[in-house]
């Protein structure tokens, strides 16, 4: 997955996730850490899972999105259900590309604030590395709901008001 420069997180066999960091320490990597995911997720190892998904996508019925979705694997916007769910599939299988997704978004909404549900930063941190001047959020406690509502409360009021 390409998180952020200088930023890539590797899947795959055990062994060969921990020769690629053995690897990359000797090639002057600062940091290299094992994550602690339950599979091969973003790999080609999720292939046989490809079958799977492809069957149930098929007995879904979606509709093409109302706002475009800009798709981890390309970094494109998706405006089909029909590549909607070409591209789910192949998320499976493809690399998380998102310093791709975050400059797509950037280019799109230049004055947008991002806000990352849920808690913790992660997303927010990578999307100011990729992007430094973004305007980010965070919204996983009560407090940071709070400034939420605040923020949606008084661009709602300061857009009533033109």
């Amino acid at each position: 997955n390409y998180n952020s420069p200088g930023q890539v997180v590797i899947s795959g066999e055990p062994a060969g996730v921990e020769l690629a960091m053995q690897l990359a320490k000797e090639a002057g990597a600062k940091r290299c850490l094992p994550l602690p995911v339950s599979g091969a997720f973003h790999s080609p190892l999720m292939a046989p899972a490809a079958a799977g998904l492809a069957e149930v996508l098929e007995s879904v019925t979606m509709n093409d999105p109302a706002v475009p979705v800009v798709a981890n694997v390309n970094g494109e916007p998706v405006t089909s259900a029909a590549a909607a769910k070409t591209l789910l599939i192949e998320q499976l299988t493809a690399p998380v590309q998102w310093v791709r997704v975050m400059l797509r978004l950037v280019e799109m909404f230049p004055t947008a604030t991002f806000i990352e549900m849920g808690t913790g930063n992660v997303l927010s941190g990578l999307a100011r590395r990729i992007t430094p001047q973004l305007r980010v959020m965070t919204c996983g406690t009560a407090a940071e709901i709070d400034s939420l509502i605040n923020l949606v409360q008084s661009t709602a009021s300061i857009n009533d008001s033109n």
